[in-house]
């Protein structure tokens, strides 16, 4: 989240959900440090959560200004944050439940209540302030203040953001990265040239690291798959239900094709990714080519005979009594809140299944725990014995790689005064900084949370 003060209106680009340790996150995302009320706008630069999460709690905190995104952008926060609202109050519902019960039986009460940030009233109230812009479009936001939307290639209706300020004789041209797709990413279609600009706040994910390729994914996933199927156990996969879950299934639906995987069941076990799946469907127009064509011989990239998508409860409770090889994606990809808490809890403790990592993990999120392959991690307050395999699948990484980041930002490195890296832990920054002088002798500088500039 980014505030942007010009000729005496507030601006806000993206406003995202912070995750991390449970007690800051809820600090961080119920408290802004501002008024909600004096913002003006906000640019949303993609649909993610912690690009979108935090909309609902600032509409509750009193703000009732328009909301810019890309149609696809919109059609998926329509899912995305009432599933976030419905997660939070069925998650607080259950901890509740289980608090009540441990203290009839004396148990030690070392649970906390928690309180959902906004309800599903606070999410479809946001969505009624949205405002569809399309890709190249150049929008007026505020006096004299426009900005244009660019393809970012991370997921899809992503965007990188090119504004300009036109005051007082003078021309400033501010550029926002959102999150820097890759190319060749499956489905979408890959990152775009930007214009030239002045300054530019991009992300720093994997700012200190190379990413494999995309055939090596695909190996690594029919491997994995190959080896959990013959010793009869499950995959249990956290994923995010945007991107990446759809990623997955044109990946699985394609070594289905090719033989290269058995026909074990496959779980799309989450509501929202069952409703992003159709938005999925409905932009076709943001299809990459090999996608496109993909469709274009009649087969449906999101659909094949052992792919079942679960929406019902009982119906995801039911798979907790599955035997025999099966996979199942479930949200959130972090492995924050969700149905995938409940399937880590039933199956991270039998050595013959396998928690497959797809995506990056924030420090101090039960997925990140995993990762590091603690002996023990709390799922719903209670410790839990990992004894399940764990693999990471990073090559299907949204976030552009340390060299794909140079890359992207090279047309605009003749105009450039200063870059801001943001959205990045400080090691990954901090390497892509110094890479940044080196290559380019640019100025960089590494905000830290409540640090202001004047441009």
């Amino acid at each position: 989240m980014h505030h942007l003060a010009v000729s005496g209106r507030r601006y806000l680009l993206d406003c995202g959900m912070y995750q991390g340790r449970r007690k800051e996150a809820r600090e961080r995302n119920a408290h802004f440090p501002f008024a909600p009320a004096t913002i003006d706008a906000v640019l949303v630069s993609h649909a993610h959560i912690d690009h979108t999460g935090n909309l609902p709690t600032l509409v509750k905190g009193g703000f009732t200004g328009p909301i810019y995104a890309t149609p696809a952008t919109v059609d998926l926060s329509k899912s995305m944050l009432a599933d976030s609202a419905h997660i939070q109050e069925k998650d607080a519902l259950f901890v509740a439940k289980r608090l009540s019960r441990r203290r009839k039986l004396g148990q030690a009460d070392d649970l906390e209540v928690i309180e959902p940030l906004y309800s599903v009233e606070d999410a479809e109230r946001t969505l009624g302030l949205f405002k569809e812009v399309t890709e190249h479009q150049v929008t007026e936001v505020g006096p004299g203040l426009t900005y244009t939307a660019y393809d970012a290639g991370h997921m899809l209706g992503s965007t990188a953001l090119a504004m300009e300020l036109q005051e007082n004789g003078h021309r400033v041209r501010l550029a926002f990265s959102g999150d820097v797709g890759r190319p060749n990413l499956p489905i979408i279609r890959d990152p775009e040239t930007m214009p030239p600009v002045d300054y530019l706040i991009m992300e720093s994910t994997y700012g200190d690291r190379l990413h494999k390729d995309m055939g090596s994914a695909k190996d690594k996933l029919a491997d994995a798959i190959n080896r959990v199927s013959e010793r009869g156990g499950k995959i249990i996969a956290p994923a995010f239900a945007v991107g990446r879950t759809q990623q997955l299934v044109l990946l699985l639906h394609e070594l289905m094709l090719e033989h290269r995987i058995p026909g074990i069941p496959i779980f799309v076990d989450s509501p929202l990714a069952v409703n992003v799946t159709e938005a999925f469907r409905k932009h076709t127009e943001l299809f990459d080519a090999e996608t496109q064509a993909f469709v274009d011989n009649g087969h449906d990239p999101f659909g094949f005979k052992l792919l079942h998508y679960v929406r019902e409860v009982s119906e995801s409770k039911a798979l907790n009594d599955l035997r025999g090889p099966a996979l199942i994606l479930s949200a959130s990809g972090m492995a924050e809140a969700g149905r995938i808490l409940h399937h880590l809890r039933n199956n991270i403790e039998d050595p013959r299944n396998m928690v497959l990592i797809t995506g990056f993990q924030a420090e101090n999120t039960l997925g990140r725990k995993i990762v590091d392959k603690q002996p023990e991690v709390a799922i719903f307050g209670e410790p839990v014995r990992l004894r399940a395999e764990v693999v990471k699948l990073n090559e299907l990484s949204g976030h552009a790689d340390q060299n794909e980041l140079l890359m992207w930002m090279k047309p605009m490195v003749k105009t450039l005064k200063k870059v801001f890296l943001v959205h990045g832990e400080p090691q990954q920054a901090e390497a892509l900084a110094k890479m940044i002088r080196t290559f380019y002798d640019l100025e960089v500088e590494i905000p830290q949370r409540g640090q202001s500039f004047d441009l």
